[in-house]
């Protein structure tokens, strides 16, 4: 088996123990039907992470506001990150540990949804605003990596990719944020 099929054959790997995991096929489940029910309530769904993660977010927040599947109208979905002069100035005042958690202070309300997107489940800027979600009454999701790090007790509900190995971490996590996006268009919907 040469390099490529060795990586491929891992990342298969990777989601196959997502596949046979009922607690996180749960997870996944339970995520789609949150951020449905706030955007049926006509409430947020906001995404952070850093680099990679942050990719993730504004992906996965674009096809939630855009269309995924269907020719439909936009749903509320922001990626936090995208204001690069908000977000060079919160860092350079206050910490780049704050970003998120003052847009959240802004932007969030009860029952709006924040998914942290973190594959070692320890970035402190993702930690502190999954803090002011709760703080707000946010409903908060958390996508990690195997142990969920610290923020696995800060997520209403985690989905904690099986892999210590960010790549593969990455490459579920955003075939789970294509599954959540396809099951909230469907359910969203088909019930309007």
């Amino acid at each position: 088996m040469n390099n490529i099929q060795r990586i491929i054959t891992e990342s298969i790997r990777t989601k196959r123990l997502l596949l046979e995991d009922d607690i996180l096929i749960q997870a996944i489940q339970k995520a789609a039907d949150l951020i449905t029910n706030t955007l049926k309530n006509d409430g947020k769904i906001l995404f952070c992470g850093n680099g990679g993660s942050a990719a993730d977010a504004q992906h996965l927040a674009a096809e939630l506001s855009g269309r995924f599947y269907m020719d439909r109208e936009p749903l509320f979905a922001e990626a936090l990150h995208v204001n690069t002069s908000y977000l060079t100035a919160v860092a350079n005042d206050y910490s780049y540990d704050d970003i998120y958690a003052r847009l959240i202070k802004a932007k969030g309300r009860e029952g709006d949804v924040l998914v942290g997107i973190s594959t070692s489940g320890n970035s402190g800027n993702v930690m502190k605003a999954l803090q002011q979600a709760r703080q707000q009454d946010m409903i908060t999701i958390g996508m990690t990596g195997l142990t969920g790090g610290k923020m696995k007790d800060l997520c209403g509900t985690l989905i904690n990719v099986p892999s210590k190995d960010t790549p593969r971490i990455q490459e579920s996590h955003i075939m789970v944020g294509h599954i959540i996006c396809e099951l909230v268009e469907k359910d969203f919907f088909r019930t309007k």
